[in-house]
């Protein structure tokens, strides 16, 4: 049998010990605000048909779906259906539903949707839940963009109400902030509003091309946003009346004050500027501390996908794009058949989190720790003495292992150093006899003297102590 080099496919990561317990330490924070709110977990499947998927992202987004090979002598099964069907030759569009029916789930929300009318009769509205899993698409790896990342959603659906935009604005507010995050920006916008923009300059039609130049202002200022609105359609009449909703500047306020003096003819628009500024009321009810909170008219995210407020979350602290972000939309459900179904919703970046940490240093040392206590093993009689040991700091909740089997001292403390344990159980037939055990602390290198029977007493007091 040949060797097969080893390798994962691009877009891929493996996550190393280290790895996944800074990233739990991520998708524990994220989890713990969710169900302060509210919010609870729910899972679907990593596939999906693939029709439940096909047409709710796009033709682009469609193409980053993963198919799913049907099991068995796929190809046969193809041929013969297309032989039934009398085609006489195949095409993408024959060939696709012929090999695959099921696919990896492109993003969380469009399976809430499929769940939401699955369980309708089983879930009080309004719904809120929320989502830590894997997604898949098939898009160009590149840094801060994998095929296979984690998304942290959490939606509410029935419900009109504004408070929960205004909440999800506290929720990224305090996740973050208890991640370590000190200056990062979350950006509101509102869908209505764009639409009366394009409204007022008569080109409502165009609304989405215009979006997708404005959305780009940060990346190549208003000369690039100019030259592509005119490639789009627009006359230069047309952005000299979108230049100064373009540029608003000044104070949450002053930009609502500009926009309504812009959009007095839109009753879309005004409509939209009156949902941001309840948004903006409730959330200072909520907190005091709302300078981070940025009314950002550029913003769209997905406009075919949202329809009232939009989100996006940026960390001004490390060069990265958005770590969060999302939106309300209308009649989520539809598309499975139950209509008028109203939701919003966010989402994490968990991976773009991570990074950022990792770049500010920021996660807590323990994140670091697995076992906490290491017994040493120098012959079977001090492996029978440490094991009622093991037990009882194990029964208390300390992590805590023996090193397997009987091994010179330099190799269990390299053993202890790789895996970053802080402190090594030296027992030798002194210690056994005396009962009064060694123990080495690997961080210092500090040894103490602690009897066996107060052993969890003293790892508890340094464990409390964050030694």
């Amino acid at each position: 049998m040949a060797t097969i080099k080893p390798a994962i496919p691009k877009g891929t990561r493996d996550f190393s010990p280290e790895e996944m317990v800074k990233r739990n330490y991520i998708f524990d924070t994220i989890r713990t605000v969710f169900k302060k709110y509210g919010y609870q977990e729910i899972q679907t499947p990593t596939m999906e048909n693939l029709d439940t998927l096909t047409g709710k992202y796009g033709d682009e987004g469609d193409k980053l779906i993963f198919k799913v090979l049907n099991s068995g002598d796929f190809w046969a099964e193809a041929e013969r259906r297309n032989q039934k069907a009398g085609n006489p030759e195949w095409s993408s569009k024959t060939l696709l539903p012929a090999v695959s029916e099921k696919a990896l789930r492109y993003d969380l929300t469009v399976p809430f949707a499929r769940y939401v009318v699955m369980h309708q009769n089983d879930i009080t509205l309004p719904f809120k839940r929320f989502q830590v899993q894997p997604v898949w698409r098939a898009d160009r790896p590149q840094k801060g963009r994998y095929r296979e990342f984690y998304q942290c959603d959490a939606d509410v659906v029935g419900s009109e109400s504004l408070l929960n935009e205004a909440e999800f604005v506290l929720i990224y507010q305090e996740a973050l902030s208890n991640l370590g995050l000190k200056d990062f920006t979350i950006k509101i916008n509102n869908r209505k509003i764009l639409s009366g923009i394009a409204e007022i300059i008569g080109k409502p039609e165009l609304i989405v091309d215009m979006t997708v130049a404005i959305d780009k202002l940060d990346k190549v200022g208003l000369n690039g946003v100019t030259k592509e609105l005119l490639e789009r359609g627009f006359t230069e009449a047309d952005i000299e009346r979108l230049k100064p909703v373009i540029l608003l500047e000044g104070t949450n306020g002053s930009k609502i004050d500009q926009l309504k003096a812009v959009l007095t003819s839109s009753e879309t628009g005004l409509k939209g500027i009156a949902e941001l500024e309840l948004i903006l009321e409730y959330v200072s009810l909520f907190e005091s501390q709302t300078s981070n909170v940025e009314v950002d008219i550029t913003l769209a995210r997905g406009l075919n996908y949202y329809t009232g407020a939009i989100f996006e979350v940026k960390t001004n602290e490390v060069p990265m794009g958005s770590i969060g972000g999302g939106g309300r939309y209308d009649d989520l459900t539809g598309m499975f058949g139950l209509k008028g179904l109203t939701g919003v919703g966010i989402s994490f970046g968990a991976d773009r989190i991570y990074d950022v940490l990792q770049e500010l240093d920021l996660f807590p040392e323990r994140t670091s720790l697995t076992t906490q206590v290491l017994f040493s093993n120098f012959d079977t009689e001090a492996e029978k003495f440490a094991l009622p040991l093991l037990r009882k700091l194990r029964s208390e909740g300390i992590s805590a292992e023996v090193y397997p089997s009987p091994a010179r001292l330099k190799k269990q403390l390299g053993y202890a150093d790789d895996k970053k344990i802080p402190y090594v159980v030296l027992i030798g037939s002194e210690e056994m006899q005396s009962g009064l055990l060694s123990v080495k602390n690997m961080k210092t290198g500090e040894q103490a003297k602690v009897r066996a029977e107060q052993l969890f007493m003293y790892f508890k007091q340094t464990t409390d102590a964050g030694v």
